[in-house]
């Protein structure tokens, strides 16, 4: 069939197998033409490992330090005439890579909130592994059910307190307009955090640990953001900011436990990801914060972002420099003074009228495609594509 791109709202509803394959392949072609990691943890656990940052952490494990991976996400396979997600076919082609290159891969496919995954894939850690180093929790989803009382938790993306209004950019149709959002109920506080909170990420520490799964002096990460003050009231202020808030006094927690600095939450840079891209605001903030960041230099992807992390993590400075509540900032080039100063000019007189001038909305667009297998060079996009491919490990 030939592939192409549909899209609903803010995401896309098809996926390119070739895209997405050469997609994983560039970021691997970027790892291995830095550095190697020699130090780098050798065996990890990467809990949503199949875009962005859950992804690039797997790809720099593997290919930047040699690691054994095991990765658990929730994608969907190939049916019919309907292709797989984008997720499916970047495991799909990572695991390949790493065959071919004698690197161990096992991928999970699930929910990874239940018991019975949080079991399968311990089972399989200490069958194959005996223990891991590092456990990378990436997870993004919009609902959770919990594992003791199986009630479903929904998360929602409003504002906290009073209710918001601010520039947005509808990307459909690449229009700036005023988006106006009610502020939460106090139960969608709740929801928000028990979706997005660290409630999950313990629950998988503790249970590694007791199954004598993680190996002495083991680390683990999670990823969170901050974001300057104009995109405060729908997220640090908001509903997915208190969920960030639950996050950090989970690794306070964990660190108390398992030992200092064993848990670390690290702040991310704004970047396109199926996430962020349902963030109202957000868009808009990316496209004139990637146009300022490349014309200084300053730019970096998800695979960038998380080689530095690496890098910081198991360097010769390690354990890695840290702000006052304990966060590790990879966030620290998008927050320079000179960069936000820029960022806020432009966000008070951009329009429709100028959104080429002042925003890099065509690298918003371009990086949003790429995340569903489109518009990488070297693809035929008009040539018959087959739709189905398999994920080795999971038979």
């Amino acid at each position: 069939m030939i592939i192409s791109p549909k899209i609903r709202g803010f995401i896309c509803t098809t996926a390119h197998p070739e895209g997405c394959e050469a997609h994983v392949r560039e970021q691997i072609g970027y790892v291995k033409s830095r550095p190697p990691l020699p130090d780098s943890p050798k065996n990890v656990l990467v809990i949503g490992a199949s875009t962005g940052y859950g992804l690039a952490s797997r790809i720099v494990s593997a290919f930047g330090g040699g690691a054994a991976t095991v990765g658990v996400f929730f994608e969907k396979e190939a049916v019919e005439k309907k292709t797989a997600s984008a997720g499916w076919y970047n495991s799909a082609a990572f695991e390949t890579a790493a065959a071919a290159e004698g690197l161990y891969a096992r991928s999970f496919n699930g929910d990874a909130f239940s018991k019975d995954m949080k079991e399968a894939v311990i089972a399989a850690i200490r069958k194959d592994l005996g223990q891991v180093d590092m456990v990378v929790y990436s997870l993004a989803s919009p609902r959770r059910v919990d594992p003791e009382t199986g009630e479903v938790y929904k998360s929602v993306l409003k504002p906290t307190g009073e209710t918001f209004t601010n520039k947005n950019l509808n990307t459909d149709k690449k229009l700036i307009e005023q988006v106006t959002i009610e502020p939460a109920t106090e139960d969608e506080i709740l929801h928000t955090v028990k979706v997005m909170g660290g409630e999950d990420w313990k629950l998988w520490i503790d249970a590694l640990a007791a199954a004598d799964a993680l190996a002495p002096g083991f680390r683990t990460v999670a990823y969170s953001y901050i974001g300057p003050e104009l995109t405060w009231a729908i997220y640090t202020d908001g509903t997915i900011g208190r969920a960030k808030l639950y996050l950090e006094e989970t690794a306070r927690a964990l660190n108390a436990r398992y030992g200092e600095n064993t848990a670390l939450v690290s702040i991310n840079k704004a970047l396109v990801t199926q996430a962020s891209s349902a963030i109202p605001v957000v868009p808009l903030y990316i496209s004139i914060l990637y146009k300022i960041m490349k014309a200084k230099g300053l730019h970096e992807g998800c695979i960038e972002q998380m080689y530095r992390l690496f890098s910081a993590l198991t360097g010769p400075e390690a354990p890695p420099p840290l702000d006052e509540r304990g966060r590790l900032r990879l966030d620290d080039w998008e927050m320079r003074d000179d960069v936000q100063r820029e960022i806020k000019a432009a966000w008070e007189t951009v329009s429709t009228e100028t959104i080429d001038d002042l925003t890099d909305f065509a690298g918003y667009q371009s990086d949003f495609y790429r995340l569903f297998g489109f518009g990488l060079p070297g693809v035929d996009y008009a040539a018959e594509s087959d739709p189905a491919r398999p994920i080795p490990s999971l038979g």
